[in-house]
């Protein structure tokens, strides 16, 4: 009887490890599967950092200073909605280094952290082509939002900018703008967004986005070299973009403070407390250098406002250009941030309502090697753009938007169509029973696509998204080249690799259209993520 008892009680030990073993698997998987889920592994050996792109310049600097302290780290970058979807799901790190303390605000109460300081201020502003700017009447005046807003009203004005749902810049100058033509109440509530004036104001202004970057690097790099009257960003990126405008003989943007207010981000770093004294100990060292003479010294070089009181005349002139429309010695008026719920709201509206309709034609390798694994990803990840988990990541289709699906293989012959964004389940079922078969046809899914946005109208923003695995082996360059080329739009082509597609045809394209090339070997899913914030 007792053997008996002793085996049921092994038994039940090894049922229970195996169960504790599939549900650790299901969760893993999951978190692997979830695109708002980032795993690192936390060392304890290893002071580790995340924070967003635009600190990507400080990385030697960072790396020289850990390495005069004997300290091995690590950085890792995502922009702040990343950084807060990360930390949220359980990811640790030492040190966290974000644009804007609202990002902070949005953390679980589990996060714990402590010693936050803010690093530099830097305010968003609006960055005019010079001569624009002088024939406009925006030099030597007070300008306010309303102002900005009716000379996009009259046609006379349109800007590029981040895109607000997926970078800090983007959703800064997005409440920003929001505030100011709110009348600037002492706190933005929801019942200002549901003001139908307001609503009217917001479509109005966005209709003057002509182009819309992902991150505020494309940002940069798209404006510079493509064909735009102005650009919203942070101060240091207008200067950044300006030092690189006049290195290649280009005219200069003036940038405009209106005066009504705007938003100013502060960088905070700040220490995620894993009770570890040693690590906090670093953290504080670390910290006090950002915020010594020299540290400050660098972030200044690099256009960051590193002052304290509003006003100083002390300052690199080279970096802070009064040419440019810099002024140091005025006082800047800010807008006020809202609470997080008003902010996740007002981003979703911005989504839904205020932002201008998009018509996308993705173009979808069905060629012979995507058999098997590549179509099943390919499907996954078109029912993840068009279903119910785009709208967590705020990055669904409204019902003003278009979309055409060109499916390309030997040939390009056919492409399949909505006028309503949220109207997708026949794209869907066509995308599913497609047949895989045949060659790599893309530059004539391109030109396919390019003819189908050619007679669009200036109501939308345009862009094409092609995915492949392979190397295109139909059709020719030039022939896509001669097409964009007599079509004479903006209309960027983003390209997302997949398997073992030909970089350097992708890249091609990006460098003719003014895109880009996106990574999706490893993740064809969070690649099409990605590419959403661009369109």
């Amino acid at each position: 009887m007792g053997q008996k008892n002793e085996n049921n009680s092994v038994k039940n030990v090894v049922i229970a490890i195996i169960l504790i073993y599939i549900v650790s698997m299901v969760v893993i998987n999951y978190r692997g599967e979830n695109n708002n889920y980032n795993h690192n592994e936390y060392r304890s050996d290893t002071f580790s950092i995340i924070t967003t792109p635009e600190n990507k310049v400080l990385e030697e600097t960072i790396k020289e200073y850990a390495s005069s302290k004997d300290i091995k780290v690590t950085i890792e970058y995502k922009d702040n909605l990343e950084i807060v979807d990360a930390l949220n799901s359980g990811d640790k790190y030492d040190a966290i280094w974000t644009s804007n303390s609202i990002w902070l605000d949005m953390l679980d109460s589990s996060v714990r952290t402590s010693n936050l300081k803010s690093t530099s201020i830097t305010p968003i502003v609006f960055g005019v082509k010079k001569k624009k700017a002088e024939e406009l009447g925006l030099i030597g005046k007070d300008v306010t939002m309303n102002d900005l807003l009716n000379l996009i009203k009259d046609g006379k004005l349109s800007f590029s900018m981040a895109n607000p749902v997926m970078t800090n810049s983007g959703a800064s100058a997005y409440l920003n703008i929001l505030s100011t033509l709110a009348g600037n109440p002492e706190v933005l509530k929801s019942e200002h967004l549901k003001d139908e004036s307001l609503q009217e104001k917001l479509k109005t202004f966005f209709k003057g986005l002509e182009r819309t970057a992902g991150d505020e690097d494309f940002l940069e790099e798209s404006f510079i070299n493509g064909n735009y009257d102005a650009a919203v960003s942070y101060e240091s990126s207008i200067i950044s973009i300006n030092k690189k405008l006049v290195n290649t003989g280009k005219e200069p943007l003036y940038l405009i403070y209106p005066v009504d207010g705007v938003s100013i981000c502060d960088s905070p770093l700040v220490f995620m407390n894993n009770g570890d004294e040693e690590k906090k100990a670093n953290f504080l060292e670390f910290q006090e250098y950002i915020l010594s003479t020299e540290g400050q010294n660098i972030l200044s070089s690099l256009g960051r406002r590193t002052w304290y009181g509003g006003v100083t005349d002390k300052v690199d002139k080279t970096v802070f250009n009064p040419d440019w429309g810099i002024d140091t010695t005025k006082y800047i008026s800010s807008v006020k941030y809202p609470s997080k719920d008003v902010i996740k709201e007002a981003l979703l509206l911005y989504q839904e309502l205020f932002r201008k309709p998009v018509h996308v034609v993705f173009c979808l390798d069905y060629s012979g090697s995507m058999y098997g694994e590549g179509i099943d990803s390919l499907i996954d990840s078109m029912e993840y753009i068009f279903g119910e988990d785009a709208i967590t990541n705020m990055i669904q289709f409204s019902s003003r938007d278009k979309i055409d699906v060109v499916p390309f293989s030997t040939t390009a012959n056919e492409y399949w169509s909505t006028d309503d964004g949220t109207k997708t389940d026949s794209l869907l079922e066509n995308i599913k029973n497609h047949d895989v078969r045949g060659s790599t046809a893309l530059y004539d899914a391109a030109i396919v696509a390019l003819d189908l946005l050619k007679n669009e109208t200036d109501d939308y923003n345009l862009s094409i998204i092609v995915m492949t695995d392979g190397e295109v082996n139909v059709g020719y360059f030039y022939e896509l080249r001669n097409k964009y080329e007599k079509i004479g739009k903006d209309i960027p082509i983003y390209s997302i690799m997949f398997g073992s597609a030909n970089e350097k045809q992708l890249k091609e394209i990006a460098d003719l259209t003014n895109g880009k090339v996106f990574d999706g070997k490893e993740d064809l899913v969070n690649a099409f993520k990605l590419v959403r914030g661009y369109n």
